[in-house]
């Protein structure tokens, strides 16, 4: 099995049944080293997301805010605004395993691996929403982790935006969702708390990996990593190392993120 092209093939399934399948079957092969890898190959460049076939996009700026926890109409809003981030993170850990040749093969372990809990994730979330009585596609979405891949097409940049940027944020934000369920902590709630734990435990490390590989890549252009960091996130999200940031600052240590770094991105003193 040709890893490059079968993996294109998952990331560009839209039916998503079908593309958990395919990349079962597919890891499977990998972890059994029954894989070739064709460095000739070129990625190809995507102009839609995945889910244009079955989700209506639509700005994030029109996009109702989340308000309502207590409702089941707010609740199936809040689970299937977390479960499309899952989603697009499916897709991003896969277009990240496929985009870049010539890697370490643990580069390619790791974000397969990502790619696998996020599938695991989603599916996860997919059943509190089906519990409501709801179903993926059943509110607008908007498409900002799409366009952040397409913005990042060079690896360090997609290293220093997606993992240790936008998925290092998420690692600010949900404990913040988890603060406001327990203030309604009925037993929907306590489930869903259940499987935001697993997620932010679980994505810490994969914004670990996103720090690591982001190094690496530093390491070998003989970049400093914390000014890179910077230039890069300030040239994707302009205003990003400006504004004073709301940090899980022990989630993000865990991760990866030095002392300097988070006192600089909170505008604060400390870090602790």
């Amino acid at each position: 099995m040709d890893y490059f092209s079968t993996l294109e093939a998952i990331l560009i399934e839209n039916v998503a049944e079908n593309k958990f399948r395919m990349f079962n079957d597919f890891y499977e092969c990998f972890l059994k080293n029954d894989i070739s890898f064709d460095n000739n190959y070129q990625a190809p460049v995507l102009n839609n997301p995945s889910y244009s076939s079955f989700l209506n996009t639509i700005k994030p700026t029109a996009l109702p805010p989340i308000k309502n926890f207590k409702s089941i109409e707010g609740k199936k809003y809040l689970v299937h605004t977390i479960l499309h981030i899952e989603y697009s993170a499916i897709d991003l850990a896969l277009d990240a395993a496929l985009r870049y040749q010539n890697m370490p093969i643990e580069y390619y372990k790791d974000w397969l691996e990502v790619a696998n809990d996020e599938i695991r994730h989603f599916l996860m979330l997919e059943r509190l929403l089906k519990e409501l009585g709801g179903f993926y596609g059943e509110f607008d979405v908007h498409k900002n982790l799409f366009e952040a891949m397409q913005q990042t097409p060079d690896f360090l940049s997609r290293m220093a935006c997606v993992p240790r940027y936008l998925e290092a944020n998420g690692l600010d934000q949900n404990p913040k969702i988890m603060q406001k369920l327990n203030s309604n902590k009925d037993e929907f709630n306590v489930k869903f708390i259940k499987a935001l734990e697993i997620i932010l435990d679980e994505e810490v490390e994969h914004v670990r990996k996103g720090d690591f590989w982001f190094k690496y890549e530093c390491k070998r252009l003989n970049l400093d990593p914390i000014n890179t960091y910077y230039k890069a996130i300030e040239r994707i999200f302009p205003g990003s190392t400006r504004r004073k940031m709301d940090l899980n600052f022990i989630a993000r240590k865990e991760a990866g993120f030095s002392c300097d770094e988070l006192k600089f991105l909170s505008k604060k003193d400390d870090c602790y």
